[in-house]
């Protein structure tokens, strides 16, 4: 997106960076209207980071669900759930230590991956050159991104809108359950609490 390399691998430091700083805010907050707000920069920092790298379909779809709906569907379940996180009574030993082997697995499986942006890997010489000459010969939308999703995988673009479609109607049937339940929030209890010590 950059034509400079240079400045491309900056601005990709300073969001990778931003994305960190981010993660660890996240890991600390303990409200959880802040850690719904931090997730969706979240998602913003790495639609930004997928614009630097060219992928500005995917960067729509993150900042849209992840930004979007995403945010919107967690602020109404705060509504129904409460703000604040209930302290931790059991020990986070176990779950951290799944983390550290589950990331050091995901960066070891990287090691045996081509370089970025090398013009001889596997998928450029195999896979990427028959998309693009089937879909010049079928008179196949011009961008190659729609050609995959729309005509190559268009029964894998349709099973996934339909899971996301369904996923969404279910939430928003859950959240529509907790509003005529009448369900009060435990923030609402304990104000309501104050305000009776504070008549007496």
């Amino acid at each position: 997106m950059i034509g400079n390399p240079s400045a491309e691998a900056f601005v990709m430091a300073v969001l990778l960076t931003l994305l960190a700083a981010v993660t660890l805010a996240i890991a600390r907050q303990r409200n959880m209207f802040g850690v719904v707000i931090l997730s969706s920069i979240y998602s913003f920092l790495m639609a930004s980071l997928m614009i630097v790298l060219d992928a500005v379909d995917v960067a729509m779809t993150e900042a849209s669900v992840g930004a979007g709906i995403s945010t919107v569907i967690l602020l109404a379940t705060l509504y129904l759930t409460g703000s604040m996180e209930y302290p931790q009574r059991r020990s986070v030993a176990i779950p951290l230590f799944v983390s550290i082997v589950v990331g050091a697995a995901l960066v070891w499986g990287t090691i045996g991956l081509p370089a970025f942006g090398i013009s001889d890997a596997p998928i450029h010489q195999h896979v990427a050159p028959t998309y693009i000459d089937f879909s010049r010969k079928h008179d196949m939308p011009p961008n190659i991104v729609t050609a995959v999703l729309a005509d190559f995988r268009g029964f894998d673009t349709l099973g996934e809108v339909t899971v996301v479609f369904t996923a969404g109607i279910g939430v928003l049937l859950l959240l529509q359950g907790g509003w005529r339940l009448g369900g009060s929030r435990p923030d609402d209890d304990t104000e309501g609490d104050d305000e009776i010590g504070d008549s007496i």
